[in-house]
């Protein structure tokens, strides 16, 4: 079941990594950074997101480092309503391991530490959003009626949508999305269940054909979560940083600082979540340099606990700080295939120039995909980040 979710959610990540091939780079670098940072400092949001998946390996004292915890998932069906079963004798894993119980040591421990609970929402097959989308006002009066007393009994006070976007959708797609967002939105006030955050890809800010057209849904989400990751993934064609802080147009197709630059021209800074990863990807390839042509299908995700136990017990590995990408990268040879294995991953240094950059532009926080990656000190440069 887990390779499933995962293929699932990386087919999505393979889909949009030819859209960032066409992303106009030209803009230039604006002055908002500056304009920005001159604001007095609000309190910081870090959104910790627990997928199901990795409960077990969530082990951490969270508190020090996080303000929200965000079960993920729960899967919506086509009419809008939770999905329950996995076929006609499995419970879908994602209501599994909530109702279960499987999470209530997590969820119990972010009460106790004051943190609010969000619960996600999510939906990738193409089938199942076109269904949402025939009729997205009675769609979401469903899923508002089956959600709220789930987010009631458990405390969540936020609704976290994450509808993968279809790559090519038209116009009417767009504003049947944003009309589900704002009945969403709606039914969320009128029972007075908390807040609406939407994930949105960088994607969306720069190419009008995506499912989320920022400027639709803009008056109805209270945050969105910039997911600005996946700038090289399992479908890209070289090895490279999963997030790149900066290179736009010089070593790199697209970056976190222009996505933020993008959504600033929609979204007010306090609105903007920015997504960065507890994660990172293992390649192979011929060549033993950075951006090297990867050899097909061999792909892998890889965690930064991962990486950090690989380093630890490998005494001839060394890893790269990049100064443009502000991540770090391993390059060794694998003796078993002949050719080179290539690592790129965030760092306790990545994570500390993500912090920063929220800082410069005055974001309203971060948020970590996903908590039960990382290692033992990725988490430390946030302590400080939200106090």
């Amino acid at each position: 079941m887990f390779q499933r979710i995962v293929i699932t959610i990386l087919g999505i990540a393979i889909g949009l990594a030819g859209g960032y091939l066409i992303i106009l780079l030209s803009t230039p670098k604006t002055s908002k950074k500056v304009q920005q940072s001159i604001f007095s400092p609000q309190k910081r949001e870090v959104v910790g997101f627990l997928p199901f998946w990795l409960i077990d390996k969530a082990d951490k004292d969270y508190s020090p480092f996080i303000t929200t915890l965000s079960y993920f998932n729960l899967n919506v069906d086509g009419n809008g309503t939770i999905k329950r079963m996995d076929n006609q004798v499995e419970a879908d894993p994602g209501w599994n391991a909530l109702t279960s119980g499987k999470a209530n040591d997590l969820l119990t421990k972010a009460k106790s530490a004051q943190e609010k609970l969000s619960l996600t929402m999510f939906a990738s097959d193409i089938d199942i959003i076109n269904s949402l989308l025939a009729d997205p006002v009675t769609n979401a009066q469903n899923l508002i009626t089956d959600v709220s007393p789930v987010m009631q009994k458990y405390g969540f006070t936020d609704l976290n949508m994450d509808i993968e976007q279809i790559p090519d959708a038209s116009p009417e797609a767009q504003i049947k999305y944003s009309q589900f967002i704002s009945n969403i939105k709606d039914g969320l006030n009128s029972r007075n269940l908390g807040s609406l955050t939407v994930d949105i890809s960088p994607i969306a800010f720069v190419r009008n054909k995506n499912l989320i057209d920022p400027k639709l849904i803009s008056p109805y989400v209270d945050y969105i979560v910039l997911m600005a990751y996946d700038f090289h993934n399992p479908g890209s064609l070289v090895t490279g940083p999963v997030s790149p802080v900066s290179g736009a147009g010089k070593v790199s197709e697209f970056d976190t600082e222009t996505a933020i630059q993008k959504a600033l021209e929609i979204f007010p800074a306090s609105k903007i979540i920015l997504g960065i990863p507890l994660y990172g990807y293992s390649w192979e390839s011929i060549d033993n340099f950075p951006r090297a042509a990867i050899v097909p299908s061999t792909a892998i995700i890889i965690s930064n606990r991962t990486v950090e136990d690989l380093i630890a017990n490998c005494a001839t590995c060394s890893a790269q700080y990049d100064t443009t990408d502000k991540e770090s990268h391993l390059i060794y040879k694998n003796t078993d295939t002949g050719t080179f294995q290539q690592i790129f991953y965030p760092d306790q240094r990545a994570t500390q120039d993500k912090v920063d950059l929220a800082n410069n532009y005055n974001l309203g926080g971060v948020a970590l995909w996903a908590l039960g990656y990382e290692g033992n000190t990725i988490l430390q440069p946030l302590s400080a980040y939200h106090r």
